[in-house]
């Protein structure tokens, strides 16, 4: 094994330990008392719950994760990547054809080894605590949903960055970057409007007390109110949620219907401002922007990296074909990934808080919107106690009290 070899050797066990050490040190955390602010929607009955669903998650990730790590290490090992190339090239497609074989094999083979994970976190372990409400038939729909569109989306991108980097020269890098950059900001228009309605429905909020709530808010803050949908989460989950996605005339704020069945008119319009704040703070183009820098920069490295024939031997392969190269450097970067995945927490993090402070201010109080995460929390069975760690490596949203606990203290 070389030096690349190594590094990717090192980083994967690395990460997988790391996950390992945090996970553990969550358990621990687990403090067996309620938090006294949150007493007032947990009972000791569903605390007690609170903690086996977390040792439940951490068994069942660790599992899970460290299978899929073996496996990854014995193809590797096995010279699986190696053979999978050869046996590809013999029948003569030429480089981007075979490409775009090799990079589909892999991808049905990680497909394959994650389904049943996937099968059992959703009937097994959801299902235990009584969040499940997937029947079969629309998991595998969504399984043959994402795949199918995996390949009519993702495929003719795949086509031309190969392509490119073939054709284009040291310049490659730039142009698939630009490709890139369409197919980002493509998604943001069409996913609300044509390919989230394909997993979910969303009816427009219907008339009553809460739509006319929610109009004056709107008109409050002139926030245009025709992309606020109610979605039927409650066909795959009991928990509830809400979200903002989208650009322009194609933005979408969705609230699940099992949002509101649980919470009352106005808790549903503070979890509204929430995430109209998001609109309001720019978040989705400050996200868009970050992705397409990160974009830019990795593919740069890959760029670097495709012209180094270590890697390519780290690997057992013969000669250095750009399609495997991209898999290659994947792996090889992951410890950078790692390292922006936790930066990028952090921000989404802060972004939360500022959605919230949006929401005080504009509805002159914290306490409905912390009334209305507290019951939210409860009903999903947060952990109120995570371990400072793993709140960093995983947490997109700030941990319950310390949300709480902002909220009641921001000012209208």
């Amino acid at each position: 094994m070389n030096a690349y070899g190594a590094i990717v050797l090192a980083a994967l066990l690395f990460e997988f330990a790391v996950g390992v050490v945090a996970d553990a040190l969550n358990l621990r955390a687990l403090d067996p008392e309620v938090p006294a602010e949150f007493r007032d929607v947990y009972d000791a009955d569903r605390y007690r719950r609170v903690q086996a669903y977390t040792r439940a998650r951490a068994r069942f990730g660790l599992v899970a994760s460290g299978v899929q790590l073996a496996l990854l290490l014995a193809f590797w090992f096995a010279g699986g990547f190696a053979r999978l190339d050869r046996s590809l090239r013999t029948l003569g497609l030429g480089p981007i054809a075979t490409g775009l074989l090799y990079l589909g094999v892999l991808g049905v083979g990680r497909l394959i080894v994650g389904v049943p994970f996937r099968w059992w976190s959703t009937f097994v372990v959801e299902e235990r605590f009584g969040f499940n409400r997937t029947a079969p038939k629309i998991f595998w729909m969504d399984l043959l949903k994402g795949a199918v569109l995996a390949v009519l989306l993702g495929g003719p991108l795949l086509a031309a960055i190969l392509w490119l980097f073939e054709r284009t020269g040291s310049q490659a890098w730039l142009w698939c970057w630009l490709a890139s950059a369409v197919y980002v900001l493509g998604g943001e228009f069409i996913a609300p409007t044509w390919l989230m309605p394909l997993f979910n429905s969303f009816e427009p909020l219907g008339d009553g007390a809460l739509r006319d709530a929610v109009l004056a808010y709107a008109r409050a803050v002139a926030f245009p109110l025709e992309g606020v949908f109610v979605m039927d989460g409650s066909r795959r989950t009991s928990k509830a949620n809400a979200l903002f996605t989208g650009f322009g005339r194609h933005k979408r704020i969705a609230l699940f219907d099992t949002l509101l069945d649980r919470l009352p008119q106005e808790e549903v319009v503070a979890v509204l401002a929430h995430e109209i704040g998001h609109y309001k703070r720019h978040h989705v183009v400050q996200g868009t922007i970050i992705a397409l820098l990160h974009l830019g920069v990795a593919l740069f490295v890959v760029s670097a990296l495709l012209a180094r024939p270590g890697l390519f031997a780290a690997f057992g392969m013969q000669g250095r074909p750009v399609y495997a190269g991209l898999v290659f450097a994947a792996l090889l970067l992951s410890p950078a990934e790692m390292v922006l995945a936790v930066l990028l927490h952090a921000l989404s993090r802060r972004n939360e808080f500022q959605a919230d402070a949006f929401a005080v201010a504009t509805t002159g109080s914290g306490e409905r919107l912390a009334h209305a995460l507290k019951r939210l929390s409860a009903d999903a069975l947060s952990n109120l106690t995570p371990h400072p760690l793993y709140v960093v490596l995983h947490y997109s949203h700030p941990p319950m009290r310390e949300r709480v606990r902002a909220l009641r203290s921001a000012r209208a």
